[in-house]
């Protein structure tokens, strides 16, 4: 149990120190399934190639690397170059220079194509802020709408309980108009039957004093 601890613990330091180093100029080399050339070969590397250093055994001069599909193995670590092999530094200097050496023509016309692209980039800045200004500005309408239909909403509940309230008054008024016409009525009713009723009483009253007069005139004689 112990023992299996250290060697986890040796190799999880290997992978923490884990660098990319590079195969060494030979055309090829051997990755092998352990730390021997007794161990089986799983692969040729070519020259160049980019591998990850889990850990380096200095006994045995081999070095645990990992390719770049995650597969394993052992190489020996004189193999390996801390740098890109002297082939591929010199092909990535040739690029570099043409790169340098490119001609004023077309340099211009990538100087232009580079001009080119930035005023297409400035205008759509342009319309993406003319754009952002309408939109706020709808927002702004938007909202300032938004506010009226709230006060004109709370103004039509107002004129409403108004309308209520004037509604109830004039209904109260038409009940007290129709009160006093019906109380008026009933008063000339009344004045109606009263002027009768005295008309009637005088026609019964008024030949009873002709004939008092009648006699009284007569005993004078």
């Amino acid at each position: 149990m112990k023992r299996a601890s250290f060697l986890l613990l040796l190799l999880l330091a290997g992978v923490a120190g884990a660098e990319t180093r590079y195969v060494t100029d030979q055309l090829k080399i051997t990755m092998r399934s352990g730390e021997s050339n007794r161990h089986r070969i799983v692969k040729m590397l070519p020259s160049g190639t980019p591998v990850t250093v889990l850990n380096d055994n200095k006994a045995t001069g081999y070095s645990k690397i990992q390719l770049a599909n995650g597969k394993t193995g052992y190489v020996l670590t004189r193999q390996l170059l801390r740098q890109p092999v002297a082939r591929d530094r010199l092909a990535a200097m040739e690029k570099r220079i043409r790169e340098l050496e490119a001609s004023p023509n077309e340099l211009r016309k990538r100087l232009a194509e580079l001009s080119k692209a930035h005023q297409a980039l400035q205008q759509e800045h342009d319309r993406l802020q003319a754009e952002k200004a309408r939109i706020q500005k709808e927002l702004d309408t938007l909202k300032r709408t938004a506010a009226n239909a709230v006060q004109i909403d709370q103004e039509r509940r107002k004129l409403r309980k108004q309308v209520v309230t004037m509604s109830r008054d004039l209904a109260d008024q038409e009940q007290e108009i129709r009160e006093l016409k019906n109380s008026a009525a009933q008063r000339w009713f009344l004045i109606g039957g009263g002027v009768l009723f005295g008309g009637i009483l005088l026609g019964l009253i008024l030949p009873h004093l002709r004939v008092r007069r009648r006699k009284d005139s007569w005993g004078s004689l």
